[in-house]
């Protein structure tokens, strides 16, 4: 359904070029990873500037382009313009790591270059983009990560992996990314038909986005502490009344578990103190912004999109 809205939003690279990255972020919306979608947004004007409107060819052009990595620009020019180049993913990871029996961490500096190696070695000159489709393809469908298919596999005589007993080990990786647990408390400011939002400007998650002020802390908080807290430093206190407090809301993300609490709050007067990035909004409009997957699971909560 993504695809087929931006298809309608925009048909061609001018059309994405010259929309603005909140039309953008908007269309994204629910599908995570928002860094991609500003990069998509990056490329799409480098294309229309420095190419003409042309999508670049070669894997060394494509590597130009703002979010295209090596694995990227690798299937696009062999896919379509049969460059002699590798794709190496998590399949043809798995499918060669298991064949030669290879047991550096893939993730490792020394891993990543010897995979490289067995790659480059391993691609059909003559037909590169059909064979990197056909490795890509054996790897999800034949040589998976769990219960590989060995018995029918054409490869069984040579697979290094089979003949020691290593296939459920291969291919090794470093250590996984932690996830790290998060508290944020948001707190819904109304004034009148208005709701103070706030666009989230700094690196890191979400950015672009909309989402509303908020206190974030790397341990639970009690509900009267943060709101004392953030109403005294904001000058809030004295004119605003605490309307309702959300049940904890569980975000998970790659990297953090976010556990969220939406506190409205009302007030009467215009909060003259607001921090940076902060503005009012009209709550009929809410739906124009573009938020994060659990900004806008709150605001379902309370029918307002």
């Amino acid at each position: 359904s993504y695809y087929f809205k931006f298809l309608e939003l925009f048909p061609t690279v001018h059309h994405m070029a010259s929309a603005s990255e909140d039309q953008v972020l908007k269309a994204w919306q629910g599908l995570g990873y928002y860094s991609r979608a500003r990069n998509l947004h990056a490329t799409a004007r480098m294309v229309v500037k420095n190419y003409n409107g042309k999508f670049p060819e070669t894997f060394a052009e494509l590597l130009k382009l703002k979010g295209i990595g090596p694995y990227t620009a690798a299937a696009i020019a062999s896919f379509c313009h049969n460059e002699k180049t590798p794709v190496i993913d998590g399949n043809v990871m798995r499918v060669l790591a298991r064949l030669h029996g290879m047991h550096e961490p893939v993730d490792s500096a020394e891993g990543i270059k010897k995979m490289k190696q067995l790659a480059a070695e391993s691609l059909d000159p003559k037909e590169p983009g059909i064979y990197n489709q056909a490795i890509m393809e054996f790897g999800a469908m034949h040589c998976t990560p769990h219960q590989p298919k060995c018995s029918s596999c054409p490869f069984a005589v040579d697979c290094v992996a089979l003949r020691s007993d290593t296939v459920n080990v291969l291919p090794i990786k470093g250590k996984k990314t932690q996830v790290k647990d998060v508290w944020f408390y948001y707190f819904f400011i109304t004034l009148g038909p208005n709701v103070y939002m706030k666009r989230r400007n700094a690196e890191g998650i979400w950015k672009g986005l909309h989402d509303f002020p908020c206190t974030e802390s790397d341990m639970p908080m009690k509900d009267k502490s943060v709101i004392e807290d953030f109403l005294t430093q904001n000058k809030l206190a004295s004119q605003a009344v605490v309307h309702d407090i959300s049940e904890e809301y569980v975000h998970i993300l790659s990297h953090r578990k976010i556990r969220a609490k939406f506190i409205e709050i009302k007030t009467t007067k215009a909060w003259k103190t607001a921090p940076d990035g902060t503005f009012k909004a009209q709550i009929a409009d809410i739906e124009k912004y573009g938020v994060p997957r659990l900004i806008d699971k709150y605001l379902k909560s309370k029918g307002l999109v």
